[in-house]
């Protein structure tokens, strides 16, 4: 097959998803490699890094879809890149589609198979962890009084406190948030809803950090202490209601950070609105908000290193075993299944839009044999399925 690396064209986004180091192992079981030119220029990888490893440099984007049987980038595709796809081609990147019917409707439209590669990851995605550590320090940057904040100093000086930490959320991104907070020497305090969670958070920092359950209420009660909150909740989109709201906003010291690494739309944060790099922060009820919603971009290849390896087995078992058997093996690749030739396959799409669907196993033809188990991606259901 031939596998395309398309350069990302949305605003701020530095990653790409293969580096050439994927392009030798790719061409390794036996395929060819296009390359859009200057693909990963801006995370380090320049043409020349990739033609070495044996791909083919591609000029434009009409090029690559209309020569690629696959075709992968970091994030979502525009309706205009899928006006480029041809029927039975395989997209893969972060579609987010429950978020993005206009994307959805023109990928159901080309009667592409696209894979929405944030559904994928079994052991969490690099840029998770990415998100959580590098959103601390831009945290901590947004403390710095030139910047608006208060001005308090992480682990504090002799004869001044460090900060105070809050994050919401104990998965990967709220992890690795707290790994960095807490080796700089902030009191932290996490909360989550999964008390496993929470006991093993608080075994593995031997009782150096606070947990709590997470909900509006104990939120409150430790705001007006709190420098610093951090939303790592990934929040299911039919909520209207939020954890943290404008007035609770109040509870703070003027100054006071908070940073919403999740960002989603609608999400957590009553007063988060997304923002880019160029102007990420504003202001609320005295509180400096980071809104930044593609933060690991700001790591640009270290993120593409480490995101390129995870997805390097995914992309090898569809060019290697075809979208049906790479289904059937791995549990977490089917779910990530988004669009079939004009059928929508992702739950979560269905229920939020309110689109009928149908089961990845059904339409792939593979419901009565032994596959690989995995979760839903959400706690969203759908039973809107198409009518036979």
């Amino acid at each position: 097959m031939i596998f395309g690396i398309l350069k990302d064209i949305k605003e701020e986004e530095f990653r790409v998803i293969c580096t050439p180091m994927e392009v030798h192992s790719i061409r390794a079981a036996g395929h060819e490699v296009w390359a859009q030119h200057d693909c990963g220029k801006l995370a380090g990888f320049p043409d020349e890094a990739y033609a070495a490893a044996g791909a083919r440099i591609v000029e434009t984007a009409e090029e690559m879809y209309a020569g690629c049987d696959m075709v992968a980038k970091v994030k979502e595709f525009t309706p205009a890149e899928c006006a480029m796809m041809h029927p039975g081609q395989i997209v893969l990147g972060c579609i987010h589609p429950a978020a993005h019917p206009e994307e959805v409707d023109a990928l159901l439209k080309s009667k592409c198979i696209a894979f929405t590669a944030e559904d994928s990851h079994r052991y969490g995605s690099p840029n998770c962890e990415a998100a959580g550590k590098e959103g601390a320090l831009l945290g901590l940057e947004s403390m710095l009084t030139v910047n608006g904040g208060k001005g308090k100093y992480v682990g504090g000086f002799a004869g001044a406190p460090g900060m105070n930490v809050l994050i919401l959320g104990g998965g990967t991104v709220g992890q690795a948030a707290l790994q960095v907070l807490h080796a700089l020497g902030a009191k932290c305090t996490v909360m989550d809803i999964n008390v496993g969670i929470l006991r093993t958070l608080s075994n593995q920092y031997q009782g150096t950090i606070d947990t709590m359950f997470c909900n509006q209420e104990t939120i409150a009660s430790v705001l007006p202490q709190t420098d610093m909150v951090l939303n790592c909740v990934k929040w299911p989109k039919e909520r209207t209601d939020f954890l943290i709201t404008k007035e609770m906003l109040k509870l703070m010291e003027p100054g006071s950070v908070l940073v919403d690494i999740s960002n989603d739309d609608p999400g957590a944060i009553e007063s988060s609105h997304e923002t880019h790099f160029d102007n990420p922060r504003y202001v609320v009820n005295g509180v400096v908000h980071y809104c930044v919603s593609n933060i690991p971009s700001a790591v640009a290849n270290s993120t593409s290193v480490a995101y390129a390896a995870e997805m390097l087995p995914f992309i090898l078992s569809i060019l290697n075993n075809g979208v049906a058997e790479c289904c059937a093996r791995d549990g977490f690749y089917r779910r990530s299944l988004t669009v079939y030739e004009g059928y929508l396959t992702h739950e979560e799409t269905s229920a939020i839009q309110n689109k009928p669907w149908i089961r990845p196993e059904d339409i792939l033809g593979i419901a009565d044999r032994k596959l690989d188990m995995a979760p839903p991606a959400t706690v969203t259901r759908s039973t809107l399925f198409y009518e036979k």
